[in-house]
């Protein structure tokens, strides 16, 4: 099953706050194509947020990306937890469902996503949970390459362990540019060389987002500023290299005016049309 097979390439997306609805119900932008929640920030709900958020799936295009599958955590699986979210993206009719190829809890939430260590071990591990998620969902489940801070028992690479999950577990990428960036920093790594890396075949999309220069050799993920000039130029490489796809926008701190946002998307679409290739003259 492909991901997204049906949904247009060239669009531009925008993480939904709550703070945002109000303003999105009354009239949302043209220039966003599609939204993106994690399921868990919506599953407990009822009530007039419930109903607000129902009016806009039944209108729009919605991804879900989700924080606390735990897909490498110690823990088994919560097989409630996955009933529950399958019925909300059925129910929402919700495109794709993405997580974090991390773990965040063992014997109890950890309230963070951590790193799971680069091994073979873990590779084999982590590659059986996703098959079994996609079983359960019926849907692909799309992994995302994530930043992380220390490497514990590290054997591999991230590239070789991101590589050696795709391939075992066969699943979809979300491919996360500001990630490879950050990491790239905190790491010592070549971003470009990672990014050439990539399977193409299996970017379902893409994320972008700012994060926080704590010192030169030490950037934070925090999604909460404007994207930087240096993952723009990751992202313009990213369609070179691997096509145009849907890409969303992350913002979840400090939060600007939705104009300011979507500011931000426009500069999306414009790589998008600056990467496709133009029909040939006749």
């Amino acid at each position: 099953m492909k991901p997204l097979a049906h949904f247009s390439s060239s669009s531009a997306g925008l993480g939904l706050r709550r703070e945002l609805l109000p303003e999105l119900l009354a009239d949302k932008p043209a220039i966003i194509d599609f939204f993106e929640v994690a399921p868990e920030n919506w599953l407990p709900y009822g009530g007039k947020l419930a109903k607000d958020f129902r009016q806009l799936t039944e209108r729009y295009a919605f991804f879900c990306h989700g924080l606390s599958l735990n897909i490498g955590g110690p823990d088994p699986l919560d097989l409630d937890f996955l009933q529950q979210l399958k019925h909300f993206l059925d129910q929402h009719q919700i495109l794709c469902y993405s997580e974090h190829l991390s773990y965040c809890a063992a014997d109890g939430h950890l309230y963070d996503l951590m790193p799971i260590p680069f091994t073979e071990e873990a590779v084999h591990y982590v590659a059986a949970r996703i098959k079994q998620v996609q079983q359960i969902l019926e849907r692909p489940l799309i992994i995302e390459n994530v930043s992380y801070y220390a490497a514990p028992a590290q054997q591999l690479t991230e590239l070789e362990f991101l590589l050696a999950v795709l391939t075992e577990a066969d699943c979809p990428l979300l491919l996360d540019v500001n990630n490879i960036y950050v990491n790239s920093i905190n790491h010592g790594y070549d971003a470009g060389a990672f990014l050439a890396a990539m399977p193409s075949e299996r970017i379902a999309y893409y994320h972008i987002a700012g994060h926080y220069q704590q010192a030169a050799d030490l950037l934070i993920d925090t999604h909460g500023a404007a994207i930087p000039d240096p993952v723009w130029q990751l992202l313009r490489l990213s369609y070179q290299q691997h096509g145009v796809k849907p890409t969303l926008y992350e913002r979840d701190f400090n939060i600007p005016p939705l104009a300011d946002l979507c500011q931000e998307l426009s500069q999306i679409k414009q790589l998008q049309q600056l990467a496709s290739p133009r029909p040939a003259a006749v």
